[in-house]
């Protein structure tokens, strides 16, 4: 069965200005990430707004992700809801069109135990035939524990777990659980800070903003990593840690969104307007994504990692 590994992008989706997705830009968002060597593609993730889209909008998404990708790397699309319901039918639009996997994160805005977080996975896993990928993600819905993914770990297809918690403790007590539990999932990091020591402590691969944005240092830390330049690994880890916290000092993820606009795309506005002090905050924040932005892109010329 089907498990992620590699570099993901956490997809961030393009909009007009009329709230409608952007369908051009987006095609040519695919076909950037894929030319840089990516080994997959998450849309309507976290960054994407998915929380912000109509049922219809992220089966549009997905649509033009997948006809845009033609079969060339790996789509798993997020089916994360509020309900198993709305999951469940997202997750047959996925496996309707062909993707690989799907990701889900616990339901969010109402208060929900652990017993209820491992029932509504289960729920979604057992009413759809596809890999399901797990995603805590605690900094935008209640995370999951590590005895809730331990036993889902031995679920027939659940067959990875991505950790956008950015705790390298988290990280290794769910991996060494899942081992010592005789399950093989594979587990991704979902904090891009983390890559590198993840890696060395048996991740296997990333689902990120900034595989998005800047896939080619994304790709070069793992291709370092697997060609044992562990220094080489380590000098892109700490590259890309200043334009992430400029990035987050920006009201999420108007910072990310900001970014790729400097790669030449047009990702139009956030589908949750700003506030005047919100846009100031963007505001203050975009000098510093635009510097940070040149440094990187001299980086890449510099290693030589655009493909």
């Amino acid at each position: 069965m089907f498990k992620p590994y590699g570099i993901y992008s956490a997809m961030l989706t393009p909009f007009k200005e009329d709230g409608n997705v952007n369908q051009q830009v987006l095609k040519k968002m695919v076909d950037f990430m894929i030319a840089k060597g990516l080994h997959g593609i998450f849309p309507v993730s976290t960054s994407g707004e998915f929380p912000h889209m109509s049922f219809e909008q992220a089966v549009e998404v997905m649509e033009i992700v997948v006809e845009q990708n033609a079969g060339r790397v790996k789509i798993t699309p997020g089916v994360s809801s509020t309900c198993a319901e709305n999951s469940i039918r997202l997750a047959y639009k996925a496996k309707e069109l062909g993707c690989d996997g799907v990701v889900i994160c616990p339901p969010y805005f109402y208060t929900i135990s652990d017993e209820n977080i491992e029932k509504h996975i289960e729920t979604v896993a057992a009413a759809v035939d596809i890999p399901v990928i797990l995603y805590s993600i605690p900094l935008f819905a209640p995370p999951i524990s590590r005895d809730v993914v331990k036993r889902l770990s031995k679920k027939p297809n659940i067959v990875a777990m991505k950790d956008s918690s950015g705790s390298m403790v988290e990280a290794l007590h769910y991996m060494d659980m899942v081992r010592n539990e005789g399950s093989d999932i594979n587990f991704l990091v979902g904090r891009e800070d983390i890559l590198a020591p993840a890696l060395m402590m048996g991740a296997k691969g990333c689902m990120t903003a900034c595989a998005h944005i800047v896939p080619e240092i994304m790709v070069g830390i793992w291709d370092a990593y697997h060609g044992n330049d562990w220094e080489k690994a380590k000098r892109l880890q700490f590259a890309i840690l200043p334009i992430i916290r400029a990035m987050f000092s920006a009201p999420f993820p108007a910072g990310f969104k900001f970014a790729l606009e400097m790669r030449g795309f047009e990702m139009g506005p956030l589908k949750q307007p700003l506030g005047a002090s919100s846009e100031k905050l963007l505001s203050e924040a975009e000098d510093e994504i635009r510097a940070h932005m040149s440094v990187l892109l001299k980086l890449i010329e510099t290693e030589r990692l655009d493909k």
